[in-house]
Parts: structure tokens; sequence; C-alpha cells
């Protein structure tokens, strides 16, 4: 008789959160669903795995305790929050001054980034570095998925899940916005959603900046 697969309920309870909070329209989803649609899919996969990256290593800080020693240094979370703060705050310039420009022409590729693929790479991989919600946000998936004292192998399973999860929905969203439907929408309504998108970064960062993360 086949054995039956089965997750165990603690690792479908901690999918779910991560899920939840990963799939959720933030900062960086937003920013994929931007570039996709005014750059390209080459260029928003860049991005998501940058962003994916940020995510990896925090997620494998959580797992192995590193990142609750951080929690609990005080200035190295100021700093931190200080450091994605004004990232935040930069990026909702950039995107407040694109709203603003009304005849913007769109360029496909990461070519019309300064620094190409790398910056856009890097851009992905800051936004969350930098971003000390992420760490909580990891510390409680991980504490939802692993009470107790689990082996490194448990804390590793638990990890591929959510990291084929995050890879999953960051490049679908690089997926899904840099089709030509997408794309048609994107270019009707550009200025309006390049100013939400100012709103979502200028919000996060003064958030971050005046310790309400």
């Amino acid at each position: 008789m086949p054995h039956s697969f089965s997750i165990p309920a603690n690792l479908v309870l901690m999918y779910s959160v991560y899920i939840v909070g990963t799939a959720s329209p933030g900062p960086s989803n937003m920013s994929i669903m931007a570039t996709a649609m005014d750059h390209g899919r080459s260029s928003a996969l860049v991005l998501a795995s940058g962003i994916i990256t940020g995510s990896l290593t925090w997620g494998l800080l959580a797992g192995f305790g590193l990142a609750t020693v951080l929690t609990s240094w005080a200035n190295a979370l100021t700093v931190l929050k200080l450091l994605g703060g004004l990232y935040l705050l930069w990026l909702a310039f950039c995107a407040g001054r694109s709203a603003l420009s009304k005849n913007r022409k769109t360029s496909k590729g990461p070519s019309s980034f300064v620094g190409g693929r790398s910056s856009l790479y890097l851009r992905g991989a800051a936004m969350h570095l930098t971003n000390p919600k992420a760490i909580f946000s990891w510390v409680a998936t991980i504490s939802v998925g692993l009470p107790g004292n689990p082996s490194s192998a448990d804390v590793l399973t638990a990890l591929m899940g959510c990291f084929l999860l995050g890879t999953c929905i960051f490049i679908g969203y690089a997926l899904v916005f840099s089709t030509s439907t997408a794309q048609r929408v994107y270019s009707v309504t550009r200025r309006w959603f390049e100013a939400a998108l100012a709103g979502v970064y200028g919000y996060a960062g003064t958030r971050l900046l005046l310790g309400n993360e």
C-alpha cells in the first residue's frame, strides 16, 4: 500500500503565514510590478532575484538564531531603520519625480538603469536587507513553524519551503505584470501608478524613520 505524503501541521501554518506576508502588496512587490510593466520581463526578473537574495539572507539568519541576536541589539536596529527609511524615501522621490513627468518614454530592458542589471539586482537586495520589518517577519515565521529546539535539518527543510514559495511569488509578479496587457494598462495609468508607488515608498520610509516598524 503506497504511503501518502503529508506536510506537518506546523509547517502548513508556517507556509501560510509566509505566503500571506510575502504575497501582500508592499514596496518590494510593487517595485517588481512597476519594473515589469515599464521595463519588461527580463528587468523585473533581475530585480526579483535581488529581492529573493535579501529574503534568503534574513531567512537563514532567522532560522539559525542570528536575527534574534540582531533584534536585541538596539544600535544595530536603529542604524538599519535609518538606512532603510532613507533608502525608501529616495525611492519615493524617484517615483514621485517620474509621476510628475508627462512625457517620459519607457525604455525596455535593464540598460535604462544606471549600472544595468547589477543596479537592479542590488536595488532589490537592498530593499530587503535594509528593512528591519523583514527581520521580525522572519523571526515570527520561524517561531510559528519551528517551536522548541529544532535540528539544523528541520530548519533547512522549513526554510527551503519558504524560499521556494517566495521565489514563485516574486517571479510570478514579474511574469504576470510583464504581459502585453499589463503594459498597455500601465502606459495609460503610468503617472497614477507611480504616484501610488511614491506614496507606498514614502509611507514605509517615514514609518521606519519614526520608529513605527
